[in-house]
């Protein structure tokens, strides 16, 4: 008979939503921020309507003539952006990827969490096995109270937008997962292949056995899942000076990274890419090269605090920064509605870093278990281990840790240490990040930065909404080489994250034996660890300062 501690926490799932009450600062980015900028486009509409109606154009000296052509040219940008908005409304371009690869990913994610590991995770140093709670878990029947069950539903019905389970039915169970395996609208059971209904019944068996609960028949409308490449597509227009000052500003700065640092602006295949190569830097010698992956926003111009510190605080190091103007709101750029998927990235990147004598695609660059390298013997093995090992040191932000994952996925042995500031690509199967960066209302000033000048841009809307590849973006424990030796892996987190649940994050790190390469910082926000005020700021460069 359950416990009336079992019964409160089974109540989990089954707790009602209600979102935050919107704050003062909501109010005040409202008003100050967002309306201001939101406003120059029915304001150019208006008056040029007024200006063109009332015959008041013909009288205007020249200063109401440059009034004048400023607002028409925010009109025409205007009918330009709704088009490119109108272009990107219609069904992502992703295909379903191969269903067995499919299908074992979905088993992936049943058995995450199954695994009786403590929450804080094991001693590094007696740890006598390679790759605890690894997915060699069996997917059986859970009873319902069981707290492995109880957390499965309560973190699912996040794809419900938060719905309690028991109001979740099997048509919108059925649509979400055939979402999440075909990329397509679900038609109706009736009206799938048998080949397709065979793999949803299967899928849906699972996930009841996980769940520790029977999914009741019938629709539910009020429990209707998120499907984040289908639902419309959340675009917030800007006007025409906004991305005029965005591209003037990562103009500006491109010319200004090459005159004071000395860098190269270069393109490798459609890969843009800024690099500074010291000219004293060895590469046998030297000291490892390190390659940042910035996430969303504004590209150089919201990163350029953070790379010139770089440039400072490690002045023998090898910098490299590819761009991505699709998340970085240059809506001239040729790539800013095709943004680069798994394969086309990880192909340009590893190229380039082969090209740059940084990292082989073929040789080994590190062994990607977590037991420690044998240090060598003989003068022979002393003399090839003062010489640096080919391999890079992969830092990424937020959405770059999405680039970063496919790196570690398809050339591990290029990538030999790594550190994820702000990650995204974990625990990213149970919703949150979707639903807090899409979906979620707004409740203050720091959701409606976000929401306003980042979520709902045109390029940043396109990249999420229709080219989001769940099964790619995860990104596994397992498939971390070295993932807790803290010399070679760092994850660094803020308690008061609001796009992640970190405080989740950091029990799934820390229950597979992640114990001394992971920062917490219980008041830091999202992106907070890249200033120079974060304790965890100093942390990263320190880290960056190891040679291993």
């Amino acid at each position: 008979m359950p416990t009336k501690e079992d019964t409160l926490v089974a109540d989990l799932a089954e707790k009602l939503h209600t979102p935050p009450r919107r704050d003062l600062s909501f109010y005040l980015v409202l008003f100050v921020g967002v309306l201001p900028i939101w406003s120059v486009v029915p304001l150019s509409w208006a008056f040029v309507i007024y200006a063109l109606h009332s015959g008041l154009l013909w009288t205007f000296a020249w200063k109401g003539w440059c009034l004048f052509a400023l607002a028409l040219s925010e009109v025409f940008f205007s009918v330009y952006h709704y088009n490119l908005a109108t272009f990107i409304s219609g069904p992502g371009p992703n295909v379903a990827s191969n269903l067995h690869e499919l299908q074992a990913i979905f088993r992936r994610v049943l058995q995450a969490g199954l695994a009786s590991l403590p929450e804080e995770g094991f001693d590094e140093e007696t740890l006598d096995v390679d790759r605890p709670g690894s997915p060699a878990e069996t997917v059986t029947v859970l009873d319902y109270n069981d707290p492995r069950a109880v957390d499965f539903r309560n973190y699912l019905r996040t794809w419900f937008n938060k719905a309690p389970w028991s109001s979740i039915r099997r048509h919108e169970m059925y649509a979400w997962l055939y979402w999440s395996i075909f990329n397509a609208s679900f038609p109706g059971i009736e009206k799938v292949s048998e080949a397709h209904r065979k793999v949803l019944n299967e899928v849906i068996q699972l996930l009841e056995h996980r769940a520790g609960s029977k999914i009741p028949e019938g629709s539910n409308p009020a429990a209707s899942p998120l499907l984040l490449t289908l639902d419309p597509v959340n675009v917030a227009w800007r006007p025409l000076i906004w991305y005029a000052g965005v591209a003037l500003s990562n103009t500006f700065l491109r010319r200004s990274l090459r005159s004071k640092w000395n860098v190269k602006i270069g393109v490798y295949k459609d890969l843009e890419y800024v690099l500074r190569v010291p000219p004293t830097w060895n590469a046998h010698t030297g000291p490892r090269p390190i390659v940042f992956m910035h996430g969303l926003g504004l590209g150089l111009t919201q990163y350029r605090r953070f790379i010139e510190h770089i440039f400072v605080s490690l002045p023998d190091y090898p910098i490299l920064v590819p761009l991505l103007p699709h998340v970085s709101q240059e809506i001239l750029h040729p790539r800013f509605l095709r943004p680069m998927g798994r394969r086309e990235m990880t192909e340009c990147l590893a190229g380039l870093l082969a090209e740059l004598g940084w990292a082989d695609l073929d040789e080994p660059s590190s062994d990607a278990s977590d037991f420690e390298e044998k240090a060598p013997a003989g003068p022979k093995e002393e003399a090839k281990a003062a010489r640096v090992q080919k391999g890079v040191t992969m830092l990424s932000h937020s959405n770059g840790s999405f680039s970063h994952a496919w790196m570690l996925k398809t050339h591990p042995r290029m990538v030999t240490r790594s550190c994820f500031v702000d990650p995204v690509t974990f625990c990213s199967w149970e919703g949150d990040l979707c639903y807090n960066f899409i979906y979620r209302p707004c409740a203050n000033g720091l959701d409606l930065v976000i929401k306003y000048f980042v979520g709902t841009e045109l390029g940043v809307a396109n990249f999420l909404q229709r080219h989001f590849d769940w099964s790619s973006n995860c990104l596994w424990y397992e498939e971390i080489p070295n993932a807790r030796d803290h010399k070679k892996t760092m994850f660094v987190l803020g308690g008061k994250d609001s796009i992640i649940d970190a405080t989740r994050v950091k029990r799934y790190l820390t229950s597979h034996g992640v114990r001394k390469g992971l920062r917490f910082d219980p008041d830091g926000h999202h992106g907070q660890a890249l200033l120079t005020s974060s304790p965890c700021h100093h942390e990263i460069f320190r880290w960056l300062r190891e040679q291993h």
